[in-house]
């Protein structure tokens, strides 16, 4: 028999059934401009690091990153659910957010390019290494056409690699 426990039940965010006024709107989208501003200094932060080659140090921003991120969501969640409003009371704040937007999402393209091409280069560093452990691994035979014997599974040195730094 199954019992309903109400107070083990997470309380859901209720909203107000009128519309926010003006000042409430303002201030929802402060809280957009603010979430954005935190976040673009972060990932600003992150890409230096990167671009330096300090994975490690930018590596432990990710938790301050998670958090930050997870406040945009709530604040971008927040402006549309009052995005009639503002843009009623206060259409050059929303003019202002979008541009403030746009320049976000291009900030986050520059972050998303540094981190690929890090990844890129990290995978390549570790192909290389791969390929020249097995290569010194590999007996130099030759089958009976003349052509080079490829190796057998016995032959393959598995690479053993830490995801840790």
């Amino acid at each position: 028999m199954n019992h309903f426990n109400a107070s083990r039940q997470p309380v859901q965010a209720q909203r107000p059934n009128s519309a926010p006024g003006s000042a409430e709107a303002r201030k929802v989208a402060e809280q957009l401009m603010d979430a954005m501003n935190a976040l673009l200094a972060l990932i600003e932060r992150e890409t230096e690091l990167v671009r330096a080659g300090k994975v490690r140090e930018a590596m432990t921003l990710e938790s301050k990153k998670q958090e930050l991120s997870k406040n945009y969501v709530v604040a971008v969640s927040e402006l549309k659910a009052n995005q009639p409003q503002l843009a009623k009371s206060a259409p050059e704040l929303l003019s202002t957010l979008h541009r403030h937007h746009d320049a976000f999402r291009a900030m986050l393209q520059v972050n998303l390019t540094v981190l690929a091409t890090a990844h890129a280069v990290s995978e390549s560093v570790v192909r290389g290494v791969n390929a020249e452990i097995q290569k010194r691994n590999v007996p130099n035979t030759y089958t009976a056409a003349g052509r080079r014997a490829t190796p057998g599974p016995r032959h393959i040195t598995p690479l053993a690699v830490s995801r840790s730094l």
